[in-house]
């Protein structure tokens, strides 16, 4: 009965033991690879991509804010119709007085042709600028032509592109790699680097087309509203200078708003406007000589 239990006690230490020693190694194995993740992780950390993941999960989030710039020159539509029509008007006026044309005729004939100017100019503006429009898709139909007939021709100038502005080795093949992967991205590119044009919304023509008119009209009636006040020496001389001081403002305003001297732009304007006008004028006294 001894040994019995002594045999049991002794299978009992053998079955606790291996038990021990298996609890051991599973501790033990899971300690190392515990280890081994931890290395893993640290080694991506030391990645650039790691680091760069690091970097951008430790630093503050910074949200860049989107410049605003204009894509449209309104002022040069303001200018176009603006200038044409207060040129134009003037020049009319002082050609019917030195013509020696009543005051009545003058202002019904100014009146008719400010509307008629600026109709006429705002449809000018439109087939102009609508020109652009259509020269602007028929270089990228070409373009895409091109991209589909010669790719290797025309990535060898995105190539070129980016070699001159500082790409160079991998980077730079990547970089064509990426461009010329996109079809339209492609042709885009070409048509901005190569060409230097941009697209014509129908939107911006019918914005300027509009501008050009709005701008004629009121061009048209700065110089003839003087002799609606007064009559006609004194209408002459506020005509005048009604006109130089419009035109210096926005000479002033142009150099303002893009660049160049003030002064020089203003003055500029002056000497443009009022020399047209002028010769109206003279062209007025010439009829008026030949006539008798």
């Amino acid at each position: 009965m001894f040994a019995s239990f002594a045999v049991l006690c002794e299978l009992c230490a053998n079955v606790s033991g291996s038990f021990s020693a298996k609890f051991a190694k599973d501790r033990k194995a899971r300690k190392v690879l515990e280890n081994e993740k931890k290395i893993q992780s640290d080694s991506v950390i030391t990645t650039r991509l790691g680091r760069a993941v690091s970097d951008s999960v430790d630093r503050p989030t910074v949200t860049a804010t989107p410049e605003k710039h204009s894509t449209n020159n309104s002022l040069r539509d303001v200018i176009l119709g603006g200038q044409d029509g207060l040129v134009n008007m003037l020049g009319i006026a002082l050609g019917v007085v030195a013509a020696g044309g009543s005051t009545h005729v003058l202002i019904v004939t100014g009146l008719a042709a400010a509307i008629t100017e600026s109709i006429s100019m705002g449809a000018v503006a439109y087939t102009s600028f609508g020109s652009d429009r259509d020269f602007y898709l028929a270089e990228r139909d070409r373009e895409q032509r091109e991209t589909q007939s010669n790719p290797e021709e025309e990535r060898e100038e995105i190539r070129e592109i980016y070699a001159a502005k500082g790409f160079k080795g991998q980077l730079l093949e990547d970089v064509v790699s990426t461009i010329t992967s996109n079809h339209e991205t492609w042709v885009s590119t070409m048509m901005n680097e190569e060409l230097h044009l941009q697209p014509v919304e129908q939107q911006s023509l019918m914005r300027s087309a509009f501008v050009v008119t709005v701008a004629t009209l009121i061009g048209h009636l700065i110089p003839i509203v003087p002799f609606m006040a007064v009559t006609r020496t004194p209408a002459i001389i506020v005509a005048i200078a009604l006109s130089a001081v419009t035109l210096f403002a926005v000479g002033v305003y142009s150099a303002k708003t893009l660049v160049g001297d003030w002064r020089k732009s203003g003055l500029q304007m002056v000497a443009i406007g009022l020399g047209a006008a002028a010769l109206g004028y003279l062209i007025g006294r010439l009829f008026h000589t030949v006539g008798g």
